[in-house]
């Protein structure tokens, strides 16, 4: 397991730069070489670089897990292709909706995703369609960005402390234990401080060593 500490672009908001799974991350294009570096061998996957709309905010605006990525309609068309050829194994679908912040506002591993509550019926059902996964309706400590609040694996679990009993009981059972942790000195958007897999995450380089330790725990990166 991989453990890493560090920021792209000299942000440790790292988790607005990339989207991950067990197999692959795609990395903003305005990340150095060794920032890219970095993120292959902490994740142990295959990078390659993209942008949205000619915006390095990929991890903002896709979300992907093994069976698919997902892409908010403003992607542009040559930015959607350079994401196909790089991975030719797996399917990428573009969704048309306001909350197109797709990562910020869909919480995904291989077998659940959660989403932010105000996607319509008809776009949670696309969700759950492209990921090949059973959608639960959810907003975490009162932030319905669960993506950009909150860190899945898939082998675990980190909910900002913010989330109450009742929001945690109601994924407790798919995980065999949830952590509740902030990161870079407190924050509790952890999604956007974080880029994490079942092999190894990297987080901001602000996180204290007790929130990387509750990071880790959840995650079970120990």
């Amino acid at each position: 397991m991989s453990i890493v500490k560090g920021s792209i672009l000299g942000n440790s908001y790292i988790g607005a730069f990339a989207t991950t799974n067990d197999r692959f991350t795609i990395l903003s294009n305005a990340a150095t070489m060794n920032e890219e570096k970095m993120v292959e061998e902490a994740l142990g996957t295959e990078v390659a670089r993209a942008t949205v709309n000619g915006s390095g905010l990929v991890g903002v605006y896709t979300v992907a897990n093994s069976n698919a990525i997902m892409v908010p309609e403003i992607m542009e068309r040559h930015e959607i292709d350079m994401v196909k050829r790089a991975f030719p194994s797996i399917g990428v679908h573009v969704i048309r909706t306001s909350l197109n912040a797709l990562k910020n506002n869909i919480l995904a591993n291989d077998r659940i995703a959660v989403i932010n509550p105000e996607y319509s019926n008809k776009e949670e059902k696309e969700i759950s369609d492209a990921l090949g996964v059973e959608t639960i309706r959810l907003s975490v400590g009162g932030f319905g960005t669960v993506g950009a609040n909150n860190i899945i694996t898939n082998k675990g679990l980190v909910l900002n402390n913010r989330a109450s009993d009742e929001e945690s009981e109601r994924l407790k059972h798919l995980f065999k234990s949830i952590s509740y942790s902030t990161a870079n000195l407190g924050a509790a958007s952890i999604g956007l401080c974080a880029i994490a897999n079942s092999k190894g995450i990297v987080v901001g380089e602000d996180t204290t060593g007790f929130e990387l330790a509750r990071i880790s725990e959840g995650l079970d990166l120990e």
